[in-house]
């Protein structure tokens, strides 16, 4: 059993990667339905929450049914990142996570993020300020290094062990490949083999299939892993991957009405939690992931990416599964 602190999270815990303009309440529900074990919030700015932004204020919605949920807070200044672990406590959430791996230039450029990486003195300093905030299990999430020349992962590993994470989330990439070429696992395996480290650790990077997830679960020895850009679109990969991992069997895709179905319901949440207008201009990202591959599929698209109206878009979803009905559906890799 994976536990982090008295957090019992199954014997090969599948986390969903907190991600910017993707990971909200909607999003999170839909992969929640389909398998996630643990998920995180989108990460929020400190910065954002001592102003009182609404934007990062909306960011700490979290619902019974997302347990266990970690809020992710992100930062550059070790006092704020304090205050504000004290208001994501308030929240209610079952933890806290820092991101220490966010490569993004808005981010890093700021001092936070991955651009703590360079600094480990103050990350230790910002970590235990935010540990000592809260009495709820704070984890992070980081990355091997700044660039190849700094690869720290298993000094950071064992420093924010000793000062009081539960858990710890290692992106297989460096912040100077963003998120270009291969993740390199190999670290990530050589923190979870020291024997000094005591809490969980999870692998984040290129897990796309469930053949995949059990070559690196098997090969790098990770408590668990967590998943980002290939459940965008397709929140099956969960339950997909636990699937192999009981039985070494696939299973069949999601079918046509599958996708329809939960493309539907993620449209519902977000216009309850977003309202009509703002929901339905924000699941316009989601559609041509949703049908991704789907031969034929590109007018139908088109057409609900430039409607308004919520009954005109479910109206289309109905065409497509009629299309559907009739046609050989062709999924192009």
């Amino acid at each position: 059993m994976v536990k982090i602190k008295d957090i019992e999270l199954g014997e090969f815990p599948l986390l969903l990667a907190p991600m910017e303009d993707v990971s909200d309440p909607p999003f999170r529900a839909v992969c929640k339905a389909n398998g996630a074990d643990l998920m995180y919030t989108e990460f929020i700015s400190s910065e954002g929450l001592i102003r009182d932004a609404a934007k990062s204020v909306q960011k700490l919605d979290i619902f019974e049914y997302e347990r266990p949920i970690g809020i992710q807070l992100f930062g550059s200044d070790v006092e704020t990142m304090r205050v504000c672990g004290e208001i994501a406590t308030k929240a209610g959430p079952d933890l806290i996570d820092i991101n220490y791996g966010c490569p993004v230039k808005q981010v890093a450029c700021r001092g936070a993020g991955a651009a703590l990486l360079q600094d480990i003195p103050k990350m230790v300093d910002m970590t235990k300020a935010v540990v000592q905030s809260t009495h709820l299990p704070v984890t992070v999430k980081t990355r091997l290094g700044w660039d190849d020349t700094t690869k720290n992962i298993e000094e950071v590993a064992e420093r924010l062990q000793d000062i009081g994470i539960e858990a710890l989330t290692i992106h297989g990439r460096t912040r100077a490949q963003l998120y270009k070429g291969d993740a390199d696992w190999r670290l990530i395996a050589k923190v979870r083999e020291n024997p000094r480290i005591r809490i969980p650790i999870f692998g984040n990077g290129d897990i796309d299939s469930p053949e995949k997830a059990l070559e690196y679960r098997n090969r790098y020895g990770v408590d668990g892993i967590m998943i980002g850009r290939a459940s965008i679109g397709y929140p099956w990969i969960f339950n997909e991957i636990k699937h192999f991992f009981k039985t070494g069997e696939k299973l069949a895709p999601p079918t046509i009405d599958d996708r329809i179905d939960v493309c539907r319901k993620h449209l519902d949440f977000s216009i309850r939690w977003k309202g009509n207008h703002v929901g339905i201009v924000e699941m316009r990202r989601h559609y041509s992931n949703y049908f991704k591959g789907i031969s034929h599929f590109k007018d139908f698209r088109m057409r609900l990416v430039t409607s308004m109206s919520y009954e005109e878009i479910i109206g289309i979803l109905d065409e497509v599964s009629v299309f559907y009905q009739n046609e050989e559906i062709s999924v192009i890799n």
